[in-house]
C-alpha cells in the first residue's frame, strides 16, 4: 500500500545526538520540549564559561535533571568543551567514569560561545590520542574560521585542511561530523566505514540558503553551519533515508531570545525541539522511507556510541494539518519556533508505551 495511506507510525523512542539546552531560565522553558519526545540527547558544552572539565559536566548534568519536569523520562548525556589546555587525564576519568560520553571541537570563533575554542589542533594531540585509547569519541564542528574561505564553503575546506589530515594522524579516533551540511561531508562519512559517523538535523533536511536570503532576510533560519546550496540539501536527505548506520539525528536545537536573533549582528541557531519528529516524518514519507525512520532517529545514534537502543516506544499519528505555537515563554523573552515552510500533518501522540517487539506503521483499512 503507499506511504500517502500511512497514518499511524510506532517506533522506538528516539534520541538527540546534538541539542543545545542553555542553563537558567532558558533551560527550564526549552527541556521540556526535547524531554517529551527523545529519551537521551548528547547535551552541547557551550555554555558561557563553558563546561570544559568532568566536575563541571557533573555539576551541569545536574542541573539538568533539576530542571526536568515532574515524571519526565530523559537522560542528559554530557560532553566536555575542548580546550588547548584540557586535561587529558580529566578527560579519560570523565569517560571511563560515566561522566562524560564524548568531547567537543569548536574551531575558535566558528559559532555561538566557540571563543574558547581550538586554535591549533597540534595543541590538543594529547588529548585526542588518549581519546582514541579509550574509545571516546571527538564531535566536531566542522568548519574552518579562514576569514578567506567562503562561508558556504567552510565545511568543505575544513573536511580537506583539517578532517582527513587528522584522520590519517590518528586513525583511531572515534569522529562524529555534527550537522552536516554538504555533499563533501557524506561523502567523507561514507569513505571511512570505520569509526566515522555523522548527525543531521531536521531543519538542514528542509531549507537550503534560498529559505534564508531569497526573498527577505529570515533571521530564524540561519544557523551555523549555513544552510547550503539545494543539491547539497538533497543529499542529506538521501543520506538520512538511506538506512545507513553512519547517520543519526541530532536536532542542534539552539534557543535563543528573539531579542538576540533579531537584530543587526543576530545569533545563529534554529529551536527545532518542538517539531523535529514531524519535520522528519513528513521528510521520510516524502521520500517513501517511513520505514527507514527509525533506524535514523532511534538505531543509528545508539549504535554509534555502544548503547542499547530505547525500549519504550512513542506513536506518529497523521492528521489534519496543525501548527506549531510560534514561539515559546522563557519568563525572560520569547524563542521562535523553527518553521519548516510547509504544513505539518504528523505529531506525536500524548503519553508513551513501553513493549511491542518491532516498529510498525499503521494503515486504514480498505472498507473504512
Amino acid at each position: 500500500m503507499p506511504y500517502r495511506a500511512t497514518t499511524r507510525l510506532i517506533l522506538r523512542r528516539p534520541d538527540d545526538w546534538h541539542l543545545h539546552l542553555r542553563d537558567g531560565a532558558m533551560l527550564q522553558a526549552v527541556l521540556p520540549h526535547t524531554a517529551r519526545d527523545f529519551a537521551r540527547a548528547i547535551v552541547m558544552p557551550n555554555l558561557v564559561p563553558p563546561v570544559v572539565t568532568g566536575a563541571q559536566a557533573a555539576a551541569y548534568r545536574d542541573r539538568i535533571l533539576a530542571a526536568l519536569p515532574d515524571g519526565g523520562r530523559f537522560q542528559p548525556l554530557m560532553t566536555l568543551y575542548l580546550t588547548e589546555s584540557t586535561d587529558p587525564d580529566d578527560v579519560a576519568h570523565a569517560f571511563l567514569d560515566g561522566t562524560a560520553l564524548a568531547v567537543k571541537l569548536y574551531p575558535a570563533g566558528a559559532t555561538t560561545n566557540s571563543q574558547s575554542g581550538v586554535r591549533d589542533l597540534e595543541r590538543v594531540r594529547p588529548v585526542l590520542e588518549r581519546m582514541a585509547e579509550i574509545g571516546m569519541p571527538l564531535c566536531i564542528h566542522g568548519e574552518v574560521t579562514d576569514p578567506e574561505v567562503d562561508i558556504f564553503d567552510r565545511e568543505a575546506v575544513f573536511i580537506d585542511r583539517v578532517l582527513k589530515p587528522l584522520r590519517r594522524r590518528i586513525p583511531d579516533l572515534r569522529i562524529v561530523l555534527e550537522h552536516v551540511t554538504t555533499q563533501h561531508g557524506v561523502d567523507f562519512v561514507r569513505d571511512h566505514p570505520r569509526g566515522v559517523g555523522a548527525t543531521i538535523t531536521a531543519h538542514h533536511l528542509v531549507i537550503n540558503r534560498n529559505a534564508i536570503l531569497a526573498g527577505g532576510i529570515r533571521p530564524h533560519y540561519y544557523c551555523l553551519p549555513v544552510a547550503k546550496r539545494e543539491t547539497h540539501r538533497i543529499a542529506l536527505v538521501q543520506a538520512a533515508i538511506s538506512g545507513d548506520e553512519r547517520f543519526f539525528l541530532g536536532t542542534d536545537s539552539a534557543p535563543h531570545l528573539d531579542t538576540a536573533k533579531l537584530q543587526p549582528c543576530g545569533c545563529a541557531g534554529c529551536f527545532t525541539a518542538p517539531v523535529t519528529l514531524p519535520i522528519l516524518a513528513e521528510v521520510f514519507e516524502a521520500a517513501e522511507a517511513l520505514d527507514r525512520l527509525e533506524s535514523f532517529a532511534s538505531l543509528n545514534g545508539p549504535a554509534f556510541y555502544g548503547l542499547p537502543a530505547n525500549e519504550e516506544r512513542i506513536t506518529l499519528a497523521k492528521g489534519d494539518p496543525w501548527a506549531p505555537p510560534a514561539s515559546i515563554d522563557t519568563g525572560e523573552g520569547t524563542v521562535t519556533v523553527f518553521d519548516p515552510g510547509f504544513p505539518l500533518h504528523w505529531h506525536v501522540e500524548a503519553g508513551q508505551s513501553a513493549g511491542g517487539a518491532s516498529p510498525s506503521a499503521e494503515r486504514p483499512s480498505d472498507t473504512a
